[in-house]
């Protein structure tokens, strides 16, 4: 059995770093909100408290028991979750006199197991309001701040689990040694094996696929991104030709996407069925333009297309998903900002007519580690590396009303920017790049003739997680040879622009 750590969230905005810290360190790990009932079991090799937009002197503050858990496996408090440990064994919590936001310089005062390797003027960020002015009896400082007395600490009786304390979060960028902490702790404190890889995940995965399955049949709607070809890929393994597969052309993928994508899904071996539906979604999304009104026509459509060809899988007992460990986070209600309640968007709203149970193969994965995961499955880096495509796909890079000939222009500038990216090795420094088509036209000038044509706006970000992008600082030259192929070779385009807005306050798409 693989080793655990649990972090319980109290709702602070980086408890998914923290996990996102365990799990690069080779070690597997899982979120829950910190009043969910849990067990400990010999898996279970220790426990994370995450930071809070609380105080623990608020009325209403969220409360476990620290030292019921700590009689069983070692236990870390983080910003919120060491304030807390503090006061339940009887230190004091109270406003800093100097509050303490960003960067802070972190000074050792004592060696020890948690620290090491961590220099002794290590930069750290800080993030909160209240200090600990009085640790409990029998807990130590191991290290300071120049403006809070205790900055980490631990439980000095060893009547219990190792117990510590950081009121700073080890699990941000600028927190510089910040993840050698964490593994220290992960390692040397609760003894982790870190032996949480791709290729054991794969292993692992499959075989509980088998167990969970047994010989019924799975059908799955694929996209052509990530997520859903490795989540059909590891199914497949498990159970291979019950594993059954659609592919909808809902008329706004890019150029030659559907056919490069069934082929794609043909070397994998997968059993999948594609379905060329673009003369049906033209028809239904003929004169709308309101983005929202897109979206609607677009999902409904997906649905009546895909209950069709799965009323065909008359054996089929399970529903896949792509679904990742971000959506089920977001879809868990915590008090607090991480408490984001969203429903999964992968297959949301099939009708409750199928009757059909879930297999989501990916749903404690994170987006990096899917990737990670597909490349040990031996799926093509050009499809693991995509970049981000959204559900609608093109129908909202498409400003106004869609129409066939609309698509084509776009498919084929899009077509041009993408490859050019490629080529000159761009596509990989950016985190989402796409055309947009505007509905506007302006006059030109080609050789002779006047032209009154379309504009298209090129948008390219970088990102991590897509929460927040700058704009891609695309080089001048890069961005004039695009503009002169796409007016060049697209006929109805005479105008490239360069989106550089970045999210905040635009939105990387624009509809």
């Amino acid at each position: 059995m693989t080793d655990k750590i649990l972090i319980l969230d109290f709702g602070s905005q980086f408890t998914q770093l923290i996990a996102r810290s365990v799990r690069e360190a080779n070690v597997y790990c899982e979120i829950i909100p910190y009043n969910k009932p849990f067990s400990i079991d010999s898996t279970l090799k220790g426990i994370i408290l995450s930071g809070s937009p609380f105080s623990v002197n608020d009325a209403n503050n969220p409360l476990v028991d620290v030292a019921a858990f700590n009689t069983q496996v070692p236990v870390l408090g983080v910003c919120y979750g060491a304030q807390l440990t503090a006061k339940l064994y009887g230190g004091k919590v109270d406003k800093s006199n100097n509050r303490e936001y960003g960067r802070a310089i972190m000074e050792k005062q004592k060696e020890d197991v948690l620290l090491d390797n961590v220099s002794n003027h290590s930069q750290v960020w800080m993030s909160h309001s209240d200090s600990i002015v009085t640790l409990p009896v029998n807990f130590e400082v191991l290290a300071t701040t120049e403006s809070i007395p205790v900055a980490a600490f631990k439980k000095t009786s060893n009547d219990s689990f190792p117990l510590y304390g950081l009121q700073f979060h080890p699990e941000v960028y600028h927190s510089k040694e910040g993840k050698i902490i964490i593994k220290n702790f992960l390692v040397s404190v609760c003894g982790c094996a870190q032996n949480w890889t791709p290729a054991s995940f794969v292993t692992e995965t499959v075989e509980a696929l088998k167990q969970q399955i047994g010989d019924a049949h799975v059908i799955m709607a694929l996209s052509g991104g990530v997520d859903s070809t490795v989540a059909a890929t590891l199914i497949s393994k498990a159970i291979g030709k019950r594993l059954h597969g659609i592919f909808v052309d809902n008329g706004v993928l890019r150029k030659n996407e559907f056919e490069q994508v069934l082929d794609t899904y043909k070397q994998l071996d997968l059993n999948v069925t594609g379905i060329d539906a673009k003369a049906l979604f033209y028809k239904e999304l003929a004169g709308k333009t309101d983005p929202e009104e897109k979206r609607k026509v677009i999902g409904k459509l997906f649905i009546d297309v895909f209950d069709v060809e799965a009323k065909k899988i008359s054996e089929a007992k399970f529903l896949g998903q792509g679904t990742i460990y971000p959506d089920v986070i977001e879809s868990v209600s915590v008090h607090g900002p991480s408490a984001t309640i969203k429903s999964h968007h992968n297959v949301g709203g099939l009708p409750d007519t199928m009757k059909l149970s879930l297999v989501e193969p990916l749903r404690y994965l994170f987006k990096d580690e899917v990737r990670k995961v597909g490349l040990e499955l031996g799926i093509p880096e050009d499809m693991i590396n995509r970049h981000p495509f959204p559900g609608p796909g093109l129908a909202i890079r498409i400003l106004g009303d869609i129409t066939e000939e609309k698509v084509a222009l776009l498919q084929a500038a899009d077509d041009i920017y993408i490859k050019g990216l490629k080529s000159t090795g761009l596509y990989k420094e950016v985190w989402q790049a796409g055309t947009i088509l505007l509905p506007v036209k302006s006059v030109g000038v080609m050789g002779d003739e006047r032209t009154y044509e379309f504009t298209v706006a090129l948008r390219a970000v970088t990102s991590v997680d897509g929460m927040t992008a700058d704009w891609a600082h695309l080089p001048y030259e890069f961005l004039a040879n695009i503009s002169n192929e796409i007016i060049n070779n697209v006929k109805g385009i005479n105008r490239v622009v360069y989106d550089i807005s970045s999210k905040p306050p635009a939105t990387i798409e624009w509809e």
